[in-house]
């Protein structure tokens, strides 16, 4: 666990030779069951109890004026903010529409106008970390930056002075006071995408996030004086930030990488790399469904509400060929993640090269 797959699923190349067909019988048995359909019905409910969570919040911050009870208020949107981070995913991957146009007006409003994330940036990142998961050298999820996630990477970053070498000594017991900077790293990498040319749509995009931290912040300074505001931003934020990174951490961390001696077909690729975590509605809906991250994987345009009729056909289907079938609880799923954070480190802490 979280070392190379070199040893980890050397058996399961033994069945290379099928690697098309592997995927491809899967996928008959998920299209006869109707689970790719679209679930319009669905996403009407659960948008739309999303859209009327946002307005409420933002109305009772208003109707509540100057009181330090707008702590509460700051914590309630941050999980609001959360629910539509995790529509837009589902937007990026087309589970609510079929089409790309609908799916991009939808994304650049919920991402850009309504939490402050660039659209472009978020999906441009998220399809690369989706076509190589976990891949040390394409997956921008795993790229070393002030948190390694391989011994290869810690033994590189122990080579430099810099941050990394630094963060990586303790990088588990620091992880989760990290990622309450995360909703300000989400800021600030999309704000930087805008102004880079490649970035389709950019001034749109730039423009929508103005909107967003204008209307924002703007709120926050005039109904609160600076003390409170400021205290209200730091809050919203950093509880914005846990929220996010305590539903992406299960999915993968801990999770055996890959490099490029690694060769894998699509499934095995995609099952290898992932974790799913156990549990019933409650969770489902505090994950956005990304606690069965295995089947999304597999299927990333899979409506969210049919990732859970997919679970028993893929591990009965995994369990035919012999493919390791990873689920855990959300709290083993952190202690995993963090004991490998750990070990990988163990080079910058003794100092080995």
């Amino acid at each position: 666990m979280g070392m190379s797959t070199h040893n980890s699923t050397a058996d399961s190349r033994a069945g290379s030779h099928r690697a098309g067909s592997d995927f491809a019988a899967l996928a008959r048995r998920i299209n006869a069951a109707g689970l790719l359909d679209r679930r319009p019905g669905y996403y009407t409910l659960r948008i739309g109890a999303i859209v009327a969570a946002y307005a409420a919040t933002w109305t009772v911050f208003a109707v509540l004026g100057d009181t330090w009870w707008q702590l509460v208020v700051a914590v309630i949107l941050a999980v609001v903010f959360a629910q539509v981070a995790l529509v837009a995913h589902d937007l990026a991957h087309r589970q609510v529409f079929r089409t790309r146009r609908p799916s991009e007006i939808a994304g650049r409003i919920a991402g850009n106008l309504g939490i402050g994330m660039s659209y472009g940036w978020w999906m441009d990142k998220h399809t690369r970390h989706h076509a190589n998961p976990n891949h040390e050298d394409l997956d921008p999820d795993v790229a070393p930056d002030i948190l390694v996630w391989s011994e290869r990477q810690a033994e590189q970053a122990g080579q430099t002075r810099g941050l990394a070498r630094l963060i990586g000594r303790r990088q588990a017991f620091l992880f989760f006071p990290l990622l309450t900077l995360e909703g300000l790293n989400l800021h600030v990498s999309s704000v930087r995408a805008t102004l880079n040319p490649a970035t389709k749509r950019r001034r749109l995009e730039l423009a929508l996030l103005l909107v967003h931290f204008a209307g924002y912040l703007g709120a926050l300074f005039v109904v609160l004086p600076p003390a409170k505001a400021i205290a209200f931003l730091l809050l919203n934020q950093a509880v914005f930030g846990v929220y996010l990174g305590c539903t992406f951490a299960p999915n993968h961390k801990g999770m055996p990488t890959l490099t490029a001696e690694d060769e894998l077909d699509f499934l095995r690729k995609q099952v290898l790399t992932s974790r799913n975590v156990t549990g019933g509605v409650v969770k489902d809906v505090a994950l956005g469904g990304l606690n069965y991250q295995i089947e999304h994987h597999l299927f990333p345009s899979m409506p969210t509400p049919n990732l859970r009729r997919a679970k028993p056909i893929v591990k009965q289907y995994c369990a035919e060929l012999g493919v390791a079938y990873e689920e855990t609880s959300l709290l083993e799923s952190y202690r995993i993640a963090l004991r490998h954070m750990h070990e990988v480190g163990e080079p910058l802490r003794s100092g080995a090269h």
